[in-house]
């Protein structure tokens, strides 16, 4: 009877069939490195799937200090249907970019600032965006201030 690891490995040895230990050893190990290749090979194929599917459903946002957005907050009150319950707070405004995927918003002048990952948050395309947060520009540069900074 052949099991699905016979076809896999081999078949296992026979009882009256006798073989030296170097042999058996040689034979193991190159099973051994057959089945590593084929898992390797394997892995790699299902790990660029994978990554293909990833990208192709993925959207690349960015956003900068000062944007409106709308921040994925879902809140379960008891007694109402989720379905009616809003998921999303805001507008928020983007205070701070910390890297690629987290982002400081604040709701208002006095609000504590929240750091959130990218994922939960969506561009606000309303009419009144908040007007508190103003993006100051960077003084031009001199020679003086160049001169004064070195």
């Amino acid at each position: 009877m052949k099991l699905p690891t016979d076809l896999i490995l081999g078949h296992p040895v026979e009882e009256n069939q006798e073989r030296s230990l170097p042999e058996f050893v040689e034979d193991l190990r190159e099973r051994m490195d057959r089945i590593h290749r084929f898992a390797r090979e394997k892995l790699k194929i299902h790990s660029d799937k994978m990554k293909q599917s990833l990208d192709t459903t993925s959207t690349e946002t960015a956003f900068k200090p000062g944007d409106a957005v709308w921040l994925y907050a879902p809140k379960r009150t008891k007694g109402k249907s989720p379905k009616l319950q809003s998921n999303w707070e805001g507008p928020y405004t983007i205070i701070k970019k910390i890297n690629d995927l987290v982002y400081r918003i604040q709701l208002s002048p006095r609000s504590k600032p929240k750091v959130v990952h990218l994922e939960r948050l969506a561009k606000y395309t309303g009419h009144n965006p908040p007007d508190w947060f103003v993006v100051e520009d960077p003084p031009p540069r001199t020679e003086d201030s160049v001169i004064r900074d070195e």
